[in-house]
């Protein structure tokens, strides 16, 4: 059963070709540069040939919250036909140098009627979305900070999104301050179950880190209930 993930990559590998033979536009993107505008609608459609983009929720305050981060193989922001006005606090920003195959969104949507076997992939990355949305809503938001960073530490991992997060987005994930996330970094430090150099953090005991985290991210009946 699937566990919750913050990091998505390699969901559409199988349809490369597939995006290849129909109208795109080649784009790169530098890191630091935006997808699209901020504050416009979802326009167009992504399909990440390489590198990293993040995608983060900003709020009127100034402050923002880091939702996902999409790499190689994924569609983002993935086709849909309604507009929804969240979409205008939507920004998603290359966290390296980016290349994608840009699809507007009558091609796509023309893909997704000629394609049962892609529209029943997008379903299923819903889904997978869906399901970090509610796990983050749900029982990060209630968890204490060490459980909350845990919990997150574990489920990038496994998909290398460590390798591309720094501390202070781990901070702008979670809702926490660098004073809490610090703290948390050093007990696991203490413990031996991480390490960390130049800000990166490598998981050194996943066990003893599985043992810190709540039951819903690392045992399978978190997956069924949802």
């Amino acid at each position: 059963m699937r566990t919750p993930r913050y990091f998505f990559t390699g969901d559409f590998s199988a349809f490369h070709k597939y995006f290849l033979s129909r109208p795109h536009e080649r784009r790169r993107f530098a890191r630091g540069e935006f997808l699209w505008p901020p504050g416009e609608p979802f326009e167009h459609i992504h399909y990440i040939v390489s590198g990293t983009a993040r995608a983060c929720v900003e709020h009127e305050n100034g402050r923002r919250k880091i939702v996902s981060f999409h790499g190689a193989g994924t569609l983002f922001p993935v086709y849909h036909r309604l507009d929804y006005k969240i979409e205008l606090a939507i920004t998603t920003e290359a966290l390296s140098p980016v290349e994608t195959l840009e699809f507007t969104r009558a091609g796509f949507g023309a893909m997704f009627a000629d394609n049962p076997a892609l529209a029943a992939a997008l379903v299923d990355w819903y889904s997978s979305y869906v399901n970090l949305l509610l796990y983050d809503t749900a029982h990060q938001e209630y968890n204490c900070s060490f459980l909350k960073l845990c919990n997150l530490l574990y489920l990038l991992a496994p998909a290398g999104g460590l390798d591309a997060v720094t501390q202070e987005e781990l901070a702008d994930i979670l809702g926490t301050s660098r004073v809490n996330l610090t703290r948390g970094l050093a007990q696991l430090r203490s413990e031996g179950v991480i390490r960390t150099l130049r800000g990166r953090i490598e998981i050194t005991d996943r066990n003893a880190l599985a043992r810190h985290c709540s039951l819903e991210t690392v045992e399978p009946s978190f997956d069924t209930i949802l």
